[in-house]
């Protein structure tokens, strides 16, 4: 039994915290103590419409208060979850049949949904509105509820089903297990010690599990957390004035985007600002940045965490001169989290150390693999034949893709992925991670794809991060990068997207990790057409 986490999460109520929910509009905030209680409601609730121990519902939806009741509920009564992307899924009929889903819980409109009156009974409840979670979760009659009955999680139960970004075809699912939960929670806490006056901000969907980890972190050590949407993050954060923000790296650079704006507001103006939000005014440079920043992201901010896809040097060596250290970590789907940088071990252009049950192992081609105490899962559920052979071995072990090194204290570098390898025509092999990274790092482009046509020359697919994006800017960019880099590193040319990636036009996940292929096959003309684009010079 996981005793130290899960079980002793739905064994008990919190002693302590809040839980607000930041929208647009406003902050609704209850007690955890009241959160514990409501899930109880839902959780009779989900027996009374025929869900049992063992039966897995579906939740596609936004994030919410009724998510996070939907997933403790099912998490006491040991029902399994389905975390369902809004935008990647649609509701019906084939989604809930071919996911095995009991009820499905969504916020999104049904009205050209596959009908579920046809199913039988046994297979699906049907379709069921977020807004009769609110309503049964306020019911009144709690002090007549008999007590739930006991669960128990074990280490290889899995208790949610996770999906893959999905950057090509259909996603694939991945059950994760309560003894992979439980040694994230252990890890990350022993570093990081959360716990009463701490505020942890989430934005990212829940259905990416990960995000959920904040939420199971309050109740186990009763600090507050704060969940919102990407859409409503920024006008949230200075009302929220929250000490942990959990973001992605794209986020960091659109809130640096956002500080620098204000900086050169205060410096057109021969002030601060708003010293309501700023804190002040004059100062110097150095202090008008502090300020700028705490009017971004509130006065109370301990650290920053990013992870999910590689962050630029120059993001993170901005937000620690602010005076927001921020902590980069490495992590997948398949291996929950697996390195971190902290407060007591933090090394520059590392992804941080290996967290407690977790092993790196570096093969002779410089790929990494991770092996934990508590696997994720050793298998994938809904993927093609060969799928899971290619991602896990016998024992669990991960081959993650990803080229890196250890160093002598066991910081972990990453250098790029091994599918990105590129081989020219000459033999020579050209990692372009690091070469994307610099063109990033240009404050008018947001996203860097790099190609090769004909194995001879790299071009880049460059998202402008702005829409009046100077061509001048980027043939310098380009100029500036090919002077520092090898011969067979340079940059040709650069076409701009137009629209920028997004995840609304597929060109993003829903971590904003650009998708190669996708892009590729959106500006293949452009690429192999060598009249297009920037040209350097």
């Amino acid at each position: 039994m996981t005793d130290e986490t899960l079980g002793k999460l739905v064994a008990a109520g919190p002693s302590g915290g809040r839980i607000s929910v930041a929208s647009l509009l406003g902050t609704q905030s209850i007690t955890l103590h009241e959160l514990y209680e409501r899930s109880g409601r839902v959780a009779h609730w989900l027996l009374e419409q025929g869900v049992r121990p063992g039966d897995r519902i579906g939740i596609l939806a936004a994030n919410s208060l009724e998510w996070v009741l939907l997933d403790l509920a099912a998490l006491r009564l040991k029902v399994q979850t389905a975390g369902l992307e809004p935008g990647k899924f649609v509701p019906g009929a084939g989604l809930m049949r071919r996911y095995g889903i009991r009820l499905l819980f969504t916020d999104r409109s049904t009205e050209t949904a596959e009908s579920t009156d046809h199913l039988d009974p046994g297979e699906s409840g049907g379709i069921v509105p977020m807004s009769e979670v609110a309503a049964c979760s306020s019911r009144r009659d709690a002090g007549e509820l008999s007590p739930l009955p006991p669960v128990t999680w074990a280490p290889k139960d899995v208790t949610t089903v996770k999906f893959t970004s999905g950057s090509t075809g259909e996603p694939k699912g991945l059950g994760a297990t309560a003894g992979s939960i439980d040694s994230s929670l252990l890890a990350v806490q022993e570093i990081f010690e959360h716990g009463p006056g701490d505020d942890l901000f989430v934005f990212l969907p829940l259905s990416l599990l990960q995000q959920r980890y904040w939420i199971y972190s309050a109740l186990l050590y009763g600090h507050d957390v704060t969940v919102s949407t990407y859409e409503a993050a920024f006008a949230a954060l200075r009302r929220v004035r929250p000490t942990v923000v959990m973001g992605v790296p794209a986020f960091y650079e659109t809130a640096k985007r956002q500080i620098e704006a204000r900086v050169r507001r205060t410096g057109d103006s021969g002030d601060s600002g708003d010293s309501g939000e700023s804190g002040g005014t004059g100062g110097t440079g150095a202090d008008v940045l502090r300020q700028e920043a705490r009017a971004v992201f509130g006065d109370r901010i301990r650290y920053l965490w990013t992870g999910s896809a590689p962050a630029a040097p120059a993001v993170l060596r901005f937000f620690t001169e602010a005076g927001l250290p921020i902590y980069e970590g490495y992590g997948l789907n398949e291996t929950c989290i697996v390195t971190k940088n902290h407060p007591a071990a933090h090394r520059e252009g590392s992804v941080g150390q290996v967290l407690r049950g977790k092993e790196v192992l570096i093969d002779e081609h410089g790929v990494v693999s991770v092996r934990s105490d508590h696997p994720v899962n050793d298998h994938y559920m809904y993927a093609k034949p060969g799928d899971s052979e290619r991602v896990f071995g016998p024992d669990g072990t991960v081959r993650t893709g990803d080229l890196g090194h250890l160093d002598e204290d066991g910081f972990l570098f990453i250098r790029g992925r091994a599918d990105d390898v590129i081989v020219l025509d000459n033999g020579k092999k050209v990692v372009v991670r690091p070469i994307e990274e610099r063109m990033k790092a240009d404050p008018a482009i947001a996203e860097c794809v790099l190609f090769c046509p004909g194995q001879t020359d790299l071009v880049a697919v460059v998202s402008p991060a702005s829409p009046d994006i100077d061509p001048k800017a980027v043939a310098a960019c380009l100029d500036a990068i090919n002077a520092a880099v090898t011969a067979d590193e340079r940059i040709s040319r650069a076409v701009v997207a137009d629209p920028p990636f997004s995840i609304e036009n597929g060109l993003l996940t829903s971590q904003y990790k650009p998708k190669r292929q996708q892009i590729l096959d959106a500006y293949r003309q452009a690429v192999h057409n060598p009249e297009e684009g920037i040209h350097a010079r």
